[in-house]
């Protein structure tokens, strides 16, 4: 008989919901066997919370808050847009996101007291799986600061002030007058809304996705029979192509769909004489990470 553990318990109310006493009782009479403990509670009428852990949450809200030159971002999914449109909900994932400024991991957010109820967000996400009836997932968050600038942020459909379905924080590093600076931000973190660049330049792609690109544009072109030194020429100029549609710095601007971003920068640098520089950007897209073929 496996030892039933406090730990073993929580792990347990985690899977499926259901409550600690009743989860202490599944597994004392499946003599301490996970899966056997799930099958008992769903046989004693709590299917519905046992088999929550099974569905996919792909939907719910991305959510954005700027606090002066910090910002964070969060992912909140639910099963349904329906419950994404609950005020519960919503104000539980503002809520989460207040608590995130101060948190560095996905670990320390879920494991952070939760201010209106004292419990860890953790116990608080299971406590509105039980109310709302539907699967909660943390799924993630992100922060980011500027020195002396501005973070601007663009939410694309709009579900409640702050929340929606694409959300985006971009820092810009600029002793530019702010309202000029605020302007030029928002174009940006619209275009990155629309262009979804992977990287802030060049050197930022990953060395992975790079040479994973060079090596299918590589037996592309050997498939045309080209010789060595022209697939060479053929590989280079592909990467190019590949910069301009990943790299933010090297796409071109969705609005006029003709300057490039890095120029973008540098005329606006020339009209209000000094720098400005992207220190970082985030782009959230609800359900982008999550497999819909999980079951």
């Amino acid at each position: 008989m496996t030892q039933i553990t406090a730990n073993l318990v929580k792990e347990l109310r985690e899977k499926t919901g259901v409550g600690m006493m009743d989860c202490k009782k599944a597994l004392v009479e499946s003599n301490g066997d996970f899966q056997a403990a799930i099958d008992w509670l769903r046989t004693k009428g709590h299917a519905s919370a046992a088999k929550r852990s099974e569905r996919i949450a792909a939907e719910g809200l991305v959510a954005l808050e700027i606090q002066g030159n910090k910002a964070a971002i969060i992912e909140l999914n639910s099963e349904t847009d329906f419950v994404a449109r609950n005020e519960k909900f919503q104000d539980l994932i503002h809520n989460l996101l207040k608590i995130a400024f101060d948190c560095k991991s996905l670990n320390d957010l879920e494991n952070a007291e939760y201010p209106k109820t004292k419990r860890s967000v953790k116990d608080e996400i299971l406590e509105n799986m039980a109310v709302i009836g539907e699967k909660i997932n943390l799924n993630r968050f992100d922060t980011i600061s500027v020195n002396e600038g501005l973070i601007v942020s663009y939410i694309h459909n709009e579900i409640v002030p702050g929340a929606g379905k694409i959300a985006v924080l971009i820092a810009l590093e600029s002793k530019a007058n702010k309202e000029k600076l605020n302007a030029l931000g928002k174009q940006l973190a619209m275009h990155i809304a629309a262009a979804k660049p992977e990287a802030l330049n060049v050197e930022d792609v990953s060395t992975e996705n790079l040479d994973r690109e060079k090596q299918i544009f590589t037996d592309q072109a050997r498939a045309s029979g080209k010789p060595d030194n022209i697939i060479e020429k053929m590989v280079g100029g592909r990467i190019s192509k590949y910069y301009q549609e990943v790299v933010l710095l090297e796409q071109v601007f969705v609005i006029d769909n003709k300057t490039k971003i890095s120029a973008l920068l540098a005329d606006f640098a020339k009209e209000n004489g000094t720098t400005v520089a992207i220190k970082g950007f985030i782009r959230y897209e609800l359900g982008e990470r999550i497999s819909k073929t999980e079951e």
